[in-house]
């Protein structure tokens, strides 16, 4: 199967899989059409009067035991059908001017050149990586339902074995979010002392203190290659704070490479793009910004909470990003086209903490209603809700299997003997270690952590959605919580200024 790109997409004339696909479609779409322009007709409501058209259009007036609206609901699907077969478009007979006037009126913000571009770059990066997404599904989908189980039963006999193995005093006040580096070997600490700390882990030992924020440090996020092939003199990390900046970081000095200005009250949670391009910012002030790395410019600043916005984050293909606010309502953006993909409209309270599945299609909030809502875009509903904590829910986190462990290397992902002579056992292995990279990318997404006021860090399974772990912290209130890719290590942050780091009982640290 050839990749997917942008241009491709575009002269795709198979892209709904066949011609039946496409007539199906066609006649759902006009169906829908006819519905709106159902609701737009001129009918009387007096009851002879339906009668009395009923009978001008040669129809029953009336049939056996309809009801005087089931027969004006009727009137109206006739006239409807009438008016699709004619093609007459004018079903509006008694429309006020002023709706008219308010339907024709489009309100939009005009966009940049550089905008535009971006918009074509995410598209052209989003495409191929949702491509293969959803062969990788399609090839999870065909695994025999004994084989899902034990690798749920596996899976989940690991999370249960989480245990604290230490505590740190991070910083002189509390430590409002801590993020692991995509090596799994840094841990980042945002404070409310306006300092970004970086630290060796497990060992809980400073490498360097960023210092550049003049008030409390909302939210900080890795570059995606950071630690890995990024260099180090490059952006490798991003953070946001209550003096209004978002500060672009590298890992060899303790200065911003970049300050980016704009907001107009404190930043709480930012998150970097997938292609590490791009860098997102919440702010009280009701907005989130979109920021150019290469430039430090701002490309968008997108409107749609009646409330400060909290939290933000990007979907794993690029194409999407959501955003939370303390209006209680959550939103999905299409960063390819900047509109509204799906309102989370549940929470009662302000939401606190959000993040997309590795299946995509996926969300998770966590709000002030002690709840955690996880939603579902196939259907634009929610799929369920977990009253999780008996207090706020601060962050919510998906486990993502991106880095194989440290004990299957490529070297026993590839097991076979020089001049292309295999022996019975070298296939065994062969075959063991397919089995475990099917197993190791099925289990991405299998579980979630969140954190609360009351003290906790949880544990849940993401697809029956229970309870799987409790954690305890020194603290009553946990400000954030993170997983590291290959599912040796958790983080927490708490309001007394420590963190934690948790791990399976049986894991070497």
């Amino acid at each position: 199967m050839s990749e997917l790109t942008y241009d491709s997409l575009m002269d795709d004339g198979n892209y709904l899989g066949s011609e039946r696909a496409r007539m199906e479609n066609k006649v759902i779409l006009d169906e829908l059409e006819r519905k709106k322009k159902a609701r737009n007709l001129a009918v009387p409501t007096d009851d002879n009067k339906v009668k009395a058209r009923l009978r001008e259009i040669g129809e029953p007036i009336t049939l056996f035991g309809e009801r005087a609206a089931d027969r004006r609901d009727r009137l109206i699907y006739v006239l409807s059908q009438i008016n699709a077969a004619r093609g007459d478009d004018h079903t509006m007979e008694e429309a006020s001017s002023e709706e008219s006037e308010e339907e024709g009126e489009e309100f939009y913000t005009e966009g940049s050149l550089e905008l535009l571009q971006a918009r074509r770059n995410l598209a052209e990066f989003s495409l191929p990586r949702a491509q293969k997404r959803v062969a990788q599904q399609r090839i999870d989908s065909k695994i025999p339902l004994g084989r899902i189980i034990d690798i749920r039963k596996k899976v989940f006999a690991g999370v249960k074995r989480f245990s604290n193995i230490g505590s740190q005093i991070g910083d002189e006040r509390p430590i409002s979010q801590v993020r692991f580096a995509p090596n799994n070997k840094v841990l980042a600490t945002g404070s409310w002392s306006g300092t970004v700390k970086l630290w060796n882990v497990p060992a809980c030992t400073t490498i360097r203190t960023l210092r550049g924020h003049g008030d409390r440090v909302g939210g900080v996020a890795w570059h995606p290659q950071a630690t890995l092939t990024q260099g180090e003199g490059l952006v490798n990390l991003v953070s946001g704070a209550g003096d209004m900046c978002v500060n672009l970081w590298s890992l060899n000095s303790d200065a911003p490479l970049s300050v980016m200005k704009g907001h107009a009250d404190r930043i709480c949670r930012v998150a970097f793009h997938p292609s590490g391009n791009f860098v997102a910012s919440a702010s009280f002030d009701t907005t989130w910004r979109l920021w150019d790395v290469n430039s430090s410019k701002e490309l968008l600043l997108q409107e749609g909470h009646s409330k400060e916005v909290y939290a933000v984050e990007f979907q794993g293909d690029g194409a999407l990003i959501a955003s939370g606010g303390l209006d209680a309502v959550g939103r999905v953006w299409d960063l390819r086209t900047g509109r509204t993909a799906m309102v989370l409209d549940g929470h009662v309270q302000g939401i606190f903490g959000i993040d997309f599945s590795p299946n995509g299609y996926q969300i998770a909030t966590g709000a002030g209603d002690d709840t955690i809502r996880i939603w579902d875009m196939r259907s634009l509903k929610a799929l369920y809700t977990i009253p999780a904590h008996v207090s706020n829910v601060s962050d919510v986190r998906f486990f993502r299997a991106d880095a194989l462990p440290s004990f299957k290397t490529k070297a026993e992902c590839a097991d076979v003997l020089m001049n292309g002579i295999t022996e019975d056992t070298d296939a065994d292995k062969s075959h063991d270690a397919e089995d475990d990279i099917q197993e190791w990318k099925y289990r991405s997404g299998l579980y979630l952590a969140s954190s609360g006021y009351d003290g906790y860090v949880k544990l849940w399974s993401a697809d029956d959605w229970q309870l799987l772990r409790t954690l305890t912290t020194d603290s009553g209130k946990v400000m954030s919580v993170d997983l590291t890719s290959d599912g040796e290590l958790l983080a927490s942050s708490t309001y007394n200024r420590n963190f934690q780091l948790f791990a399976p009982e049986d894991v070497p640290v």
